[in-house]
């Protein structure tokens, strides 16, 4: 019993949830039912009567909203989201989600968009005056034998609205055939339109076409204006005799013989006598230099100050004989600062090969340091060095490739040098391999 009371209760409440509130262009809102709609019209029943709206006239069809009047006088305005028989949710104005007891709730009603049943009702008046005078119109056509037209809502016939959207000529039926009247179009005399005009739109103004006129008014600048064509030149070429400067930078690698031999020093500790043994302390050590040469005169031949730097790679050795065993590490650098020489045998190639050459000043310093153990005593420590600063000489060739506004080259040398009494066993020269990156100045 108390289901079937729910039931018809909430089917009394929800008999004015069906009403749609319109909100016009023009501001007014209409309430009703929606009776039937389609692409163009809407059917609307109101209080005041039944009318139809053009869709264009309607800017939204506002979202029902009701008003709640609780117990004790409260009221909540807003959307119903869910009802049921204990509880109601309603959402408010401000997008609060509100949950109210079924039993608190002592009426629902529509709430009123409206600004005022009266201007409801003139509106309402005011559509159904149209609708009726356009109803009296066909029926007049009718009678008369006058050509119908059909008016849309808003205002426009439907012939007008094709005629002002198409330009449409009006046909007639003859016989069931439709008759279209030979188009007559009349034009108001336009403007005539300059030769700037023409050429811009891409017409004919009179007899002279676009390009004709392109091409007259081309010849005519150019009889003002005498100009020379320019002509493309070609990007300028390196001419090798306007250079006067050079500088470069090399990176590479120097495999260095260096052998220890005859009497060692090992500090304050003892010497040492390796005999015919040799031990090695040297091998391929990383190689920079840079040099910053000038041109002799407008010759291929170049000359100017060059420095160079090595590291000698770390070495471990061992000896062991009756009288006791060395255990050592080695390790050290070498630079070296002088004059170098470039002679390029094709500069102006593609590829320019060159000679060098150089005589520098070359100092050596090889650290070494580790344990000396005699028989039947405790290891001792001992740090030591040698130095040679001797002269050197270089010859080599080289061949570079102008890059944008650097060049890249490689250079092979060999380098001459002699060795102080502790490294005459090591090899005479050595060669060197590195990679360049050079400029040219004038």
């Amino acid at each position: 019993m108390k289901r079937l009371l729910f039931t018809l209760i909430c089917f009394g409440l929800l008999l004015p949830l069906a009403a749609e509130t319109l909100k016009m262009k023009d501001g007014t809102l209409v309430s009703g039912s929606i009776l039937s709609q389609t692409e163009y019209t809407l059917n609307l029943a109101t209080s005041y009567g039944n009318i139809t709206l053009n869709q264009r006239e309607i800017e939204e069809i506002l979202p029902d909203k009701h008003r709640l009047i609780l117990k004790g006088g409260t009221q909540l305005v807003g959307i119903i989201l869910d009802m049921d028989e204990f509880n109601l949710k309603l959402q408010t104005d401000d997008g609060t989600t509100v949950n109210v007891d079924m039993p608190q709730i002592v009426s629902i009603e529509a709430y009123d968009y409206d600004r005022g049943k009266q201007a409801q009702q003139e509106f309402v008046e005011h559509k159904i005056e149209q609708q009726t005078a356009a109803a009296a119109a066909a029926t007049t056509a009718i009678v008369t034998g006058q050509p119908q037209t059909v008016e849309a809502a808003g205002g426009l016939t439907f012939d007008s609205d094709i005629n002002q959207v198409f330009n449409a000529q009006k046909a007639t039926v003859v016989n069931g055939q439709v008759q279209t009247p030979q188009a007559q179009v009349i034009q108001a005399a336009p403007r005539p339109m300059s030769d700037e005009e023409a050429f811009l739109k891409n017409v004919k103004t009179g007899a002279i076409s676009q390009q004709e006129y392109a091409a007259k008014a081309k010849e005519e600048l150019q009889a003002k204006n005498p100009k020379k064509t320019p002509k493309k030149t070609m990007p300028a070429k390196r001419i090798e005799k306007n250079y006067s400067k050079y500088f470069s930078i090399q990176a590479g690698a120097m495999p260095l013989n260096l052998k220890l031999s005859g009497s060692v020093p090992l500090g304050s500790v003892s010497t040492l006598n390796l005999g015919e043994n040799q031990l090695n302390v040297g091998g391929t050590s990383a190689a920079i230099s840079t040099k910053f040469l000038w041109r002799i005169k407008e010759s291929n031949f170049w000359l100017g100050p060059t420095l160079g730097f090595a590291n000698i790679k770390k070495n471990n050795f061992s000896l062991a004989d009756a009288t006791g065993s060395l255990e050592a590490t080695s390790d050290g650098t070498l630079l070296s600062l002088g004059a170098a020489a470039n002679y390029y045998l094709n500069p102006k190639s593609r590829f320019a090969f060159y000679l060098t050459a150089a005589a520098q000043y070359e100092m050596l310093s090889l650290d070494y340091h580790g344990d000396l153990t005699l028989t039947g005593q405790n290891p001792v420590s001992f740090s030591d060095s040698i130095s040679s600063n001797k002269p050197s000489g270089s010859v080599g060739i080289g061949v570079e490739t102008w890059v944008d506004d650097v060049m890249l080259g490689v250079e092979v040398r060999q380098v001459f040098v002699s060795r102080p009494s502790e490294l005459k066993k090591s090899a005479s020269s050595n060669t060197v391999i590195q990679a360049q990156l050079s400029w040219k100045f004038e």
